[in-house]
């Protein structure tokens, strides 16, 4: 299995883009590049995955254990030419203090080589000690290359290239110039998603052509060929879909596009057919649904034309008041509350939940969380767990003018959630929080729910 992961000293180096001329650049040539995204994220495997041509896969230390995670990249880099994990924040970074969970800490699992990405702005010979420091602070990990990004001029690249060949042995695999033409588009929370970007196709092919311009292609398929002999065989293909009994919306357009795509795997193993829903387009939700997900997004950037298709929320909210099982997560709940209000500009949303929904220009509630379920969480168990879920969160926004006496499936361990104590608001057959899942692990939300809107379905649970 050919692979390399690709990682910076810090974010905001130029990774993502670079790792997304790779796949692409590689893609031109002809190579099935299966890509793959460290930790929790939703919109760089977007763009990396119509980058390549191929589902991105999400490897996350918090969500799953070492070996699931070791599964998870098998199955999917089996049958593929060269496969390429793009890391988050920097190479090091991580939330233990002893790195297990940091980037350079997936490249030893996957005994894969590294390659950095470093932003050169204002760096020459300071360039030396940086990578020698990062060869030699783990010397488990294998720095195979480098590659210069935002380099100013031809100077300025002959000046580092010297100072590299210099003080280290690290092979140099190309040097990119800073160029406007290679920034995507940002907002609050990452960059503007492909369901959002037009011309995404058009930013990428730019993008991948600069990659094959500055970038050594060979040498870096030369690195992820050199890899050893990955230890952990590829699992066994799933088994086929079973025959669908369920019908399960899916809240999926340019206001909505958050989700994992083993996620929806995982619902339609279920025994869930999933049916795409357009908030923004559709006049209503499709007939005869036995579930909703209404994932997270950026519902707050499309508010006016969520606001002005009223029959859509209408339908939601009376599909959410005769007890349709509806699971939104962050955006999905925003979208469910009375209102949105920012830049003081307010707009109506499906009014099926209380309280409204308040942007800030600071994260509200940002990285990963724990909850417990309470009480009052509806879906039943398909299998023994322990009842404490791992997950993320990172919005921008918070829920205000929340009355009293609110039913909440989660009391939260770790994190912000609705108010800093509690996460997912339940009402009816409606569970909304601002919390993110992940179905693996010791987690298999996408079971559950479906479980739960059989139940519903055959009149076992009544909405309360």
């Amino acid at each position: 299995m050919a692979r390399f992961v690709v990682s910076a000293a810090h974010k905001s180096s130029g990774k993502t883009t670079v790792t997304i001329g790779l796949c692409a650049a590689l893609a031109a040539r002809g190579l099935k590049v299966q890509p793959f995204k460290k930790g929790p994220d939703y919109i760089d495997p977007m763009w990396l995955s119509q980058a390549a041509g191929r589902t991105c896969r999400n490897l996350d230390f918090y969500t799953q254990p070492p070996a699931d995670m070791r599964e998870t990249f098998a199955r999917h880099a089996a049958d593929a030419d060269v496969n390429i994990v793009e890391g988050n924040k920097g190479f090091y970074d991580g939330v233990d203090l002893e790195g297990a969970d940091c980037t350079a800490a997936l490249a030893k699992l996957l005994d894969a080589p590294a390659v950095l990405v470093i932003d050169t702005g204002g760096m020459t010979r300071g360039i030396a000690p940086l990578l020698r420091g990062y060869q030699t602070f783990d010397p488990a990990v294998r720095i195979a290359g480098v590659i210069l990004n935002k380099v100013s001029g031809p100077r300025h690249e002959r000046k580092l290239r010297q100072v590299v060949e210099h003080y280290t042995d690290i092979p140099i695999l190309g040097a990119i110039p800073r160029s406007p033409a290679l920034e995507i588009v940002e907002r609050h929370i990452g960059l503007v998603p492909t369901n959002e970007a037009a011309q995404a196709a058009t930013v990428i092919d730019a993008i991948a052509q600069a990659i094959a311009g500055h970038v050594d292609l060979d040498a870096v398929l030369g690195i992820a060929s050199a890899a050893p002999p990955f230890g952990v065989a590829a699992p066994p293909r799933a088994a086929p879909l079973p025959a669908p009994d369920l019908r399960i919306g899916i809240a999926r357009d340019a206001a909505f596009g958050f989700y994992y795509p083993d996620d929806l795997e995982a619902l339609a193993q279920a025994g869930a057919a999933l049916v795409d829903v357009d908030m923004l387009r559709d006049e209503r939700l499709p007939p005869d649904l036995d579930g909703l997900f209404i994932g997270g997004g950026f519902p707050e950037a499309h508010m006016q034309a969520l606001e002005a298709n009223r029959t859509m929320r209408a339908s939601v909210r009376a599909a959410v008041e005769g007890g349709l099982p509806v699971y939104a997560e962050c955006g999905g709940l925003m979208y469910l509350s009375q209102a949105i209000v920012w830049n003081g500009e307010r707009r109506e949303m499906v009014a099926a939940l209380p309280g409204e929904t308040v942007m800030h220009r600071r994260p509200k509630g940002r990285g990963y969380v724990r909850l417990r379920e309470t009480d009052a969480f509806p879906w039943p168990h398909v299998e023994r767990g322990p009842g404490v879920m791992t997950g993320h969160e990172f919005h921008h926004s918070s829920l205000e003018k929340l009355p009293g006496g609110l039913s909440f499936g989660y009391e939260v361990l770790r994190g912000m959630g609705v108010d800093g104590h509690h996460d997912g608001i339940v009402y009816r057959n409606t569970v909304a929080s601002y919390a993110h899942l992940r179905s693996v692990g010791a987690d298999p939300w996408a079971a559950r729910f479906a479980a739960f809107a059989r139940q519903v379905r055959r009149g076992l649970r009544r909405a309360v």
